[in-house]
């Protein structure tokens, strides 16, 4: 299918999972949640759900938001610090979110995972039945990992992969990653006035993944384009079509959903073959030796 004819089926997307990251919940400046776009993000959530569609929230901030709490300037350099941060913020995200969406007559549930939910096919199948019951339910998930007991989100990506996780195992026909840019391009446009916007990509290739860079120009994210790049791999070898826009205009998700030319578009292709646990200890896991190295 080519672009146009991919887009056009987003329209009919019936299970859509949304990520939005640390730098699009909080203000630049201070670090502190910034609860007009929260509030923008959970009526266009609302408004999908109305819709008659799923929709789950993989939402992060939980370690952005606990920095703030205890007035610190900059990121923590040490695991502990970071899972203490995330204590904290957790709890104060889901209060924010809780009185939101009640203010839209929405009920959510807090769904905590981490790779071990994955990979471990018990734990795997109660997380599947989980999802399907707020599903059918009408509530909406918000998922996070559980930063307080583990380190495997320091170590995702900001939630991206874990968002295409989330995606893959609920059988979603849609992830959109709200970022801090319009998408992919050929490099860095923040260092490089000569990137080239990427509008469409049929298939990830070795070219695609060299052009992918580890870094974030963010001071409270952590995931840099290769941890879209790996979150669209899980994703549409799922079989679910994915896009990464920018998280600054949150009416960016109605125009995805009506099939516009918004961010960049990754065409899902089931591929048979694809094994999430195996994708996770064979590629993941050796990102997070090398990242508990660097805090260690």
């Amino acid at each position: 299918m080519d672009e146009k004819d991919v887009r056009k089926k987003l329209k009919d997307a019936k299970r859509i999972v949304i990520k939005i990251g640390s730098s699009s919940l909080t203000h630049p400046d201070t670090g502190a949640i910034n609860f007009s776009k929260m509030e923008k993000l959970v009526r266009s959530l609302c408004d999908l759900k109305n819709q008659g569609k799923d929709v789950a929230l993989v939402s992060s901030g939980a370690i952005a938001v606990g920095r703030r709490a205890l007035n610190m300037k900059t990121k923590p350099d040490t695991v502990c610090v970071m899972q203490a941060c995330a204590s904290i913020g957790q709890a104060r995200l889901m209060t924010a979110y809780q009185r939101l969406f009640a203010e839209y007559g929405q009920t959510i549930g807090q769904i905590l995972m981490t790779k071990y939910t994955v990979t471990n096919p018990s734990s795997r199948e109660n997380a599947v039945n989980t999802f399907e019951e707020l599903f059918r339910m009408d509530i909406i998930p918000v998922v996070n990992e559980n930063d307080t007991i583990s380190t495997y989100e320091i170590h995702f990506g900001d939630n991206d992969s874990l968002s295409a996780l989330v995606s893959a195992i609920t059988g979603a026909d849609l992830l959109i990653l709200l970022s801090d840019i319009d998408g992919l391009y050929t490099d860095d446009p923040r260092r490089n006035e000569d990137a080239i916007f990427i509008s469409f990509v049929s298939k990830i290739g070795e070219d695609l993944e060299r052009m992918a860079k580890e870094d974030t120009g963010s001071n409270v994210g952590t995931g840099g384009m290769k941890a879209k790049i790996n979150a669209a791999k899980i994703a549409t070898s799922s079989g679910t079509d994915m896009v990464i826009a920018n998280g600054e205009d949150l009416e960016n998700i109605e125009r995805i959903i009506k099939g516009e030319k918004t961010g960049t578009l990754f065409e899902g292709k089931k591929d048979e073959k694809f094994r999430i646990e195996d994708y996770i200890e064979e590629t993941m896991d050796g990102r997070i030796e090398n990242t508990k190295r660097k805090f260690s």
